[in-house]
């Protein structure tokens, strides 16, 4: 089962992540902003509030992202 291993918040609404399997590069979560609970995330200081549940990233109010979405839309770090 894929893994988030790390996590660190950046600017632009991106996260770069560290997966299970060796991957790793920047999940860009601009594209969701505009769709349901995934506003609250255009608050930087909530968006900064990502951490690793399960096997994906969460934030306080179940707004989630599986391991295998970010692996799929993650741009690699060259």
């Amino acid at each position: 089962m894929l893994k988030i291993i790390s996590i660190e918040p950046k600017e632009n609404f991106m996260l770069f992540v560290r997966l299970s399997n060796g991957k790793e590069g920047l999940f860009d979560v601009s594209p969701y902003l505009d769709k349901g609970i995934f506003g609250e995330l255009k608050n930087t200081g909530y968006f900064k509030l990502a951490r690793i549940s399960f096997s994906g990233i969460s934030w306080p109010n179940c707004q989630d992202f599986s391991a295998d979405t970010i692996e799929y839309e993650m741009k690699p770090i060259d």
